[in-house]
């Protein structure tokens, strides 16, 4: 079957921002003005567990009013078919943001009007830069009290860095905000009323000011916006034209670009990366979807036209691209597995080549073939079955057996990986236990299978206790990955306290020599290794290099030792933690022609690795969060004198709107149970936000008492 429509109709995007930014609102609206739901339902309407919003399905989705795992929906928008990812804002789940701008051509970037940029939201800026994924921006809530425009794109310029052409500025804001000036078609927008099927007049730029319902602007600020338009329309004109030398030079010669010019100059910007348009609107008062997915057709890339998939040896190394075509092997990315009642299904994105069903693919990450037996298209949490998907779409599979998040899909004859997601290493760990005995099994089986959904999420088993150990990105994620086994799986568990996931450093240079003798009567055992232990740089990793001079430790034995420093590091001397970041050089040693072995230079590493950790009186490294909490003025002595309670260390203080906010850095070993503490300081009023920044030495005083504490 022919492609059905063609490529540069399709626009593959999601939607990501802090928590509370508006997200699924913005993800309701899109969907109900492309004509594809006829009814919208609000976030805040769902807590009672009788309806849902389309992306937010979940039972503990609806019952918290947060999006906890990313929902694909399709639409179509003017010709032109809009795949969008709705993704979480919560810290706790920002594996769902990584995965889904792996796989995305583009995002709309969701800002709160009021609080601007937020610390979520610089997270998954950087994730978009990590995947060189091109943005737009849509500052959202401009109804709110203290909505401040100047304050949110000010915030994205500096905090983010981005290079912006604003294509809209709001005309007024809380309770004047009407519409918006569309700087790029020079027109203003003036809705007639807030309600969702509400008409909105058009009329040029130099007639806004004069508008009846302009003049009755209470605020000089939102009076100031519409005074400038004039000269905000040449700086984004300017800003635009730059994109392009031939409309740089007419324009530099008094010709003013045409529409089509403009756009395709922010176009040319947007898709490299150079630039990012700015839209605003008020999602929940159904002012600027339209427009925004405007902006959606016009500036964001389809699939392939700001690059395709890096193709990858097994080292990581890259080795080529390929490119988004139907003309060319099949080459997928599985990006998400989730556990639905009917069979697992596997989200994944197709990058080349035409798959249909009863297809043999290839997973070339683990060796095994895979056949496609149903694909279906997927809205939330319905599906439609479909006969096959081509370059470029977005689909699922049902019941794939072997394959995993980030495996590479292929046409068995043309095996290739792609380049993988990177994925964040937990921060904190629970022990689990089944309600009843009988239950065991069933809960091995269904953390199993929560374990394969979602790759920030680690089961293992302490060897000395017996107990499982689930670990996770934070208090929220851990226990809502348990409420899930229960309403998914049915599957009862307990969680016990949390614990965090100490690391370990050597604490200074270390040179060790080691030699393992054995002898057993017939062919004993001889290898001795000197070993140069060194500290490395935060996030350099463990780096083994290969010094020995003269065949004094023979070729083939080389792996085995650096196998075993490898190993032995994930259990260090201080508490049995990871240890990081070190550079291990290997400068001398000794064999035997006949007692030495793989084995036995193994076994002499581990143990010269013990000793010389020992040695180098190490340290001992806890995670430390960046905290922000935002609440009224009036609370902000109380939440600051807690911060230094906790061992915190404040960077940062100021207003966010009508509120204050301060910032700083806090172990995490202190801040168990900090929700509570908040609500009561702050008469419930105050929130945070709480993400993983890096690990840093404990304090020597302080360890014994945190080891107790862990203990328990």
């Amino acid at each position: 079957m022919a492609r059905q429509k063609p490529l540069n109709l399709y626009r593959n995007i999601g939607i990501i921002a802090h928590i509370d930014a508006g997200k699924t609102t913005t993800t309701e609206r899109i969907l109900y003005y492309t004509g594809k739901k006829h009814q919208i339902v609000d976030v805040h309407d769902t807590k009672d567990g009788k309806g849902s919003t389309t992306t937010d399905y979940l039972e503990q989705e609806k019952k918290r009013g947060i999006t906890i795992q990313s929902a694909a929906v399709s639409t179509e928008w003017k010709g032109h078919q809009i795949n969008v990812i709705d993704t979480p804002g919560h810290v706790d789940f920002t594996i769902e943001v990584n995965r889904s701008l792996r796989v995305l051509d583009g995002a709309v970037v969701v800002f709160d009007g009021v609080a601007g940029v937020e610390p979520q939201t610089e997270t998954n800026w950087r994730l978009a830069d990590q995947y060189n994924v091109p943005r737009m921006c849509y500052i959202n809530k401009m109804d709110r009290i203290g909505a401040n425009f100047k304050h949110a794109v000010e915030g994205i310029k500096n905090r983010l860095g981005a290079k912006i052409v604003l294509c809209q500025v709001p005309l007024g804001s809380h309770d004047d905000f009407i519409g918006m000036a569309d700087l790029i078609a020079g027109v203003g927008y003036i809705w007639e009323t807030s309600d969702k099927d509400s008409k909105w007049d058009t009329l040029p730029l130099d007639q806004i000011a004069d508008h009846p319902r302009v003049k009755a602007f209470t605020t000089s600020a939102d009076t100031e916006w519409v005074s400038k338009l004039a000269e905000l329309r040449a700086e984004s004109i300017e800003t635009a034209v730059e994109m392009d030398d031939d409309a740089m030079h007419a324009y530099l010669e008094g010709h003013e670009p045409s529409l089509e010019t403009l756009k395709k100059c922010i176009r040319q910007g947007c898709v490299k990366g150079e630039l990012v348009p700015v839209f605003c609107g008020s999602s929940y008062r159904n002012k600027g979807v339209q427009q925004m997915l405007d902006g959606v057709i016009d500036y964001m890339p389809y699939p392939g036209e700001n690059g395709g998939i890096s193709m990858v040896d097994e080292d990581g190394n890259i080795i080529g691209e390929q490119n988004v075509t139907d003309d060319a092997p099949v080459r997928a990315l599985a990006f998400k597995v989730i556990n639905d009642p009917f069979g697992t299904l596997t989200f994944t994105r197709i990058y080349s080549g035409v798959i249909k069903k009863g297809d043999t693919l290839q997973n070339v990450t683990r060796g095994k073939k895979e056949r496609i037996g149903r694909i279906v298209e997927v809205q939330a949490n319905a599906t439609k079955e479909i006969d096959e998907v081509r370059a470029g779409d977005i689909c699922a599979f049902v019941s794939l057996k072997e394959t995993e998040t980030g495996d590479s899909l292929t046409d068995p004859n043309h095996q290739v990986l792609l380049e993988r997601m990177r994925f964040p290493d937990p921060v904190i760990s629970v022990s689990v236990e089944p309600k009843t005995r009988g239950d065991v099994d069933k809960m091995s089986t269904a953390l199993y299978k929560m374990v394969k959904a979602d790759p920030s999420l680690r089961m293992e088993v302490d060897q000395e206790t017996g107990q499982t150990v689930l670990k996770g990105m934070g208090e929220l994620h851990l226990e809502i990955t348990i409420d899930r086994m229960r309403t998914e799986l049915g599957v009862d568990a307990n969680m016990g306290k949390p614990k965090v996931s100490f690391r370990e450093a050597f604490g200074g240079t270390v040179e060790h020599t080691y030699t393992h003798k054995k002898q057993t009567g017939g062919t004993g055992q001889f290898a001795e290794v000197k070993i140069i232990f060194e500290p490395g740089e935060p996030g350099s990793g463990v780096v083994f290099s290969d010094e020995v001079v003269g065949g004094r430790v023979p070729r083939e034995y080389i792996p085995a030792v650096e196998q075993a420093i490898t190993k032995e590091s994930r259990q260090g001397q201080v508490a049995g933690y990871q240890v990081l970041d070190f550079k291990a050089r290997l400068i001398d040693g000794k064999f035997h022609d006949v007692d030495s072995s793989a084995l036995a230079f193994e076994i002499a590493t581990r143990a010269c690795f013990r000793e010389a950790q020992r040695m180098s009186k190490p340290k001992l490294l806890e995670p430390v969060m960046k905290l922000e909490v935002v609440t009224e003025a009036d609370y902000l002595g109380d939440v600051i004198g807690d911060m230094n309670r906790r061992r915190g260390q404040i960077t940062e203080q100021g207003q966010k709107g009508p509120n204050a906010f301060v910032q700083g850095f806090v172990p995490l070993a202190e801040m168990f149970g900090y929700i509570n503490f908040l609500r009561s300081a702050t008469s419930g009023r105050g929130n945070f936000t709480m993400i993983f920044d890096h690990y840093e030495e404990v304090p020597a005083n302080m360890v014994a008492a945190l080891m107790e504490k862990e203990a328990k």
